[in-house]
């Protein structure tokens, strides 16, 4: 599989996102605030799965409409184009709320896509 294998993307969203989930555990909002190096990193963890699904072809997103594709594309966006401007308090929500069933789905994606062994 090549670094353009759209499958090779999907992995990449599921792995950084599977870290992101796991850095937070046991974390609180204000986490981000009072730690530099857990807001660094949580950024970008979610920059790179948000560059990830850029990287995904249409024709391959089309199969999986229920991936929010293009909404993690734009916090990719916002947090490289517009980091002055991070609303943190949307960041955690999307890492405690939108996270935890992307992971699984992109997952499935994967199982679905690997050659039959």
């Amino acid at each position: 599989m090549s670094r353009r294998d759209p499958l090779v993307a999907v992995q990449q969203m599921r792995d950084h996102g599977k870290e992101a989930l796991e850095l937070s555990e046991g974390r609180s909002r204000a986490d981000l605030d009072l730690d530099r190096m857990f807001e660094l990193a949580l950024t970008r963890l979610m920059e790179v799965l948000g560059e990830a699904a850029r990287r995904v072809p249409d024709e391959f997103r089309a199969r999986y409409p229920y991936v929010p594709w293009r909404q993690t594309t734009d916090l990719r966006n916002v947090l490289i184009h517009d980091y002055d401007t991070v609303d943190f308090d949307a960041l955690w929500r999307i890492v405690q709320e939108h996270l935890p069933p992307l992971v699984p789905q992109l997952q499935a994606i994967i199982d679905e896509n690997l050659p039959a062994k």
